[in-house]
């Protein structure tokens, strides 16, 4: 699910069906928000914040739900970026 949002280019459907999600587009690093970590649309909620959410055992429904500012495909976002970033991580 993740290698083809993080491989597909925005707005193109995946080979599986799914939407990518181009995480340029909703992660933004700003020194002056949160310390210069990567946030979602420059909101104060943070990649991290999310990830540790869904580590939590939250789904990407009740994130969604319990916080309306977040969209289901901010969410998606951050998997990208953090997949993304990894394989940077690795190489």
């Amino acid at each position: 699910m993740l290698r083809a949002m993080s491989l597909a280019a925005a707005g193109h459907r995946a080979d599986d069906g799914l939407v990518a999600v181009d995480w340029r587009e909703r992660i933004t690093l700003d020194p002056k928000v949160r310390s210069g970590q990567p946030t979602i649309r420059g909101m104060r909620v943070t990649v991290k914040d999310i990830l540790e959410l869904l580590a939590g055992g939250m789904t990407i429904g009740e994130i969604v739900r319990d916080f309306p500012y977040i969209e289901e495909a901010d969410v998606l976002a951050v998997l990208a970026f953090a997949a993304e970033n990894l394989e940077v991580a690795k190489a």
